[in-house]
């Protein structure tokens, strides 16, 4: 067996059937064996390297399961960066398969095709975890340390590199299996430290991340025996259903931040505590997979590590004994949202829009934002009724992520309709995977608002710099034409009524790409809703 061969072997073991790749000479004996695991794997070819990167991405976040690309090295990995930095962001399993020079060679500076200094070390500092396949012996162990260390603990991405002589090497090989791994113990007495704060607490708030989606259960629950509203902002979004009273986004959030006496964060970074600041009459308890986190603005008053739905239905059942009898908050949450509802109808176009895909995009459909004006008010307004439906960049924020990686959502999700937002200067970064999006009959609907600029750039650049207009201003294509000129659909919506009618003919189309060009002008900015001031401490 090859070291090719047992690489994907492992992989299929592992419960991988994709893999998104863009084929080259330093891997050409992993394509050969992906070619005769054709019945297990199949293969997503990209036009790009930073396409097939993303688009593993996008597969895990919307499947919470390991996802793979495949590279060659040097300019191959480096084009795969900003999706690789951002799967680390985004605490996404995604592990990159990455070729090398021959083997004797590395380190050495000899000028081979693609080499690149330390490629190891620049690996290092992107994933949690990395290795080199040096034979076929080694392949399966490395493949399955690789798998477990993206679901330990933490998720998050690793990458394993090849030698292009080492690939087709020849060798025994015994397959290893999957490794297990375990959440740790959950600590009882900090559980019920938690249950007595959270109990006791006149104005208890719920703060969620990426790390709650898979608690979604848990935390609708609690949220109903507390009274407790659930803030989510961008990846947050979802755990609480958008129509239940208590759940919020910003700037609601903002203003009961400096109402709470108690704040339960669910798997989030907590950047809160930075923006709007903390003092000695707000006890802060942390929920968080990585035991690092919870302390590295300020120690919080109890951190539990590990798995957010188990750690909470243990906080459940202990304020059974320990909770404060509560009356309903849903007239008080419905008039203040009502307040802030009225608020952003500064937003009106982009709310406009938003409410157009509201209205055609299924409960269970997913919405994949983008850096843009529609993508911003998204965080803020667009109702999410369930878990993983909302897939937002994170704290990278990234433009010209959306495409690319919503493709991936859809391809690993084809039951599931699924509609991109971007702006023409974040779409055109990866404008090229329409031809993957053809050629692969992945049936995403991606909408581009079109103003002929880098937005937010120009908008800074009028009101800060005396309207100094510089860099900010773009050449697009006629957008329906170049997605047609692909053999994808394509239309153009002039208005959120026509954009209803466009999305209801894309939604009904499942065997390829559709493209809604939607020109647009300067949107009103939503920042005052988003950078919002420091309000304790």
């Amino acid at each position: 067996m090859t070291t090719a061969d047992a690489t994907v072997a492992s992989l299929i073991a592992h419960g991988i059937d994709t893999m998104y790749a863009l084929p080259g000479v330093h891997n050409d004996h992993l394509f050969e064996a992906l070619f005769q695991a054709s019945a297990a794997i199949r293969v997503v070819h990209t036009r790009h390297e930073q396409g097939a990167a993303y688009m593993a991405l996008g597969a895990a976040l919307a499947t919470d399961r390991p996802q793979t690309y495949a590279v060659v090295p040097g300019p191959g990995l480096l084009n795969t960066g900003a999706a690789l930095l951002t799967a680390y962001s985004m605490n996404a399993p995604v592990l990159a398969l990455i070729g090398q020079i021959p083997d004797a060679d590395i380190g050495r500076g000899l000028g081979h095709l693609h080499e690149i200094r330390d490629q190891a070390g620049i690996i290092a500092r992107l994933v949690d975890f990395s290795g080199r396949i040096r034979g076929p012996e080694a392949a399966s162990g490395l493949v399955a340390q690789a798998m477990a260390a993206m679901r330990r603990g933490r998720p998050g991405p690793a990458a394993l590199e090849c030698a292009i002589d080492v690939w087709g090497r020849k060798g025994a090989v015994a397959m290893e299996p999957p490794l297990a791994t375990s959440a740790p113990a959950i600590d009882e007495d900090a559980v019920k430290e938690a249950a007595k704060r959270l109990g006791a607490a006149k104005r208890p708030l719920i703060v969620c991340g990426g790390g709650a989606q898979g608690a979604s259960t848990e935390v609708t629950e609690l949220s109903a025996v507390l009274q407790a509203p659930v803030l989510g902002y961008r990846r947050g979004r979802g755990v609480l259903d958008s129509r239940d009273p208590l759940s919020v986004t910003l700037p609601l959030g903002h203003e009961l931040w400096a109402q709470a006496d108690v704040v339960l964060a669910v798997g989030t970074h907590l950047p809160q505590q930075r923006q709007w600041g903390i003092d000695d009459q707000l006890a802060v308890i942390r929920i968080d997979a990585d035991p690092e986190e919870p302390a590295r603005v300020q120690p919080p008053a109890v951190a539990l590590i590990g798995n957010a739905a188990p750690i909470l239905r243990r906080m459940i059942d202990a304020l059974a004994t320990r909770n404060t009898a509560r009356k309903s908050r849903k007239d008080e949450m419905e008039e203040r949202q009502a307040h802030w509802t009225k608020r952003l109808g500064k937003l009106a176009p982009q709310l406009g829009f938003l409410a157009a895909i509201r209205a055609e995009l299924p409960e269970d459909g997913i919405l994949v934002d983008e850096v843009t004006q529609v993508g911003f008010a998204a965080r803020l307004a667009f109702p999410i009724y369930r878990p993983r439906t909302f897939i937002s960049p994170g704290y990278q924020d990234n433009l010209g992520w959306g495409f690319a990686t919503a493709l991936g959502v859809q391809d690993s999700r084809r039951d599931t309709p699924v509609i991109a937002i971007s702006g023409d200067g974040g779409f055109m970064y990866t404008a090229n995977e329409m031809a993957t999006a053809v050629r692969h009959s992945i049936p995403l609907t991606t909408i581009v608002f079109v103003d002929g600029a880098f937005g937010n750039v120009r908008r800074i650049q009028e009101e800060q710099f005396g309207n100094r207009l510089i860099a900010s201003d773009l050449v697009n294509p006629d957008f329906v034409h170049f997605a047609e000129s692909f053999g994808a659909a394509a239309e153009r919506a002039r208005n959120p009524d026509e954009l209803r009618g466009a999305l209801r003919r894309a939604l009904a189309r499942r065997d390829g790409p559709t493209l809604i060009e939607v020109p647009v002008g300067p949107m009103p900015s939503p920042w005052e809703f988003i950078m919002m001031p420091k309000v304790r401490g």
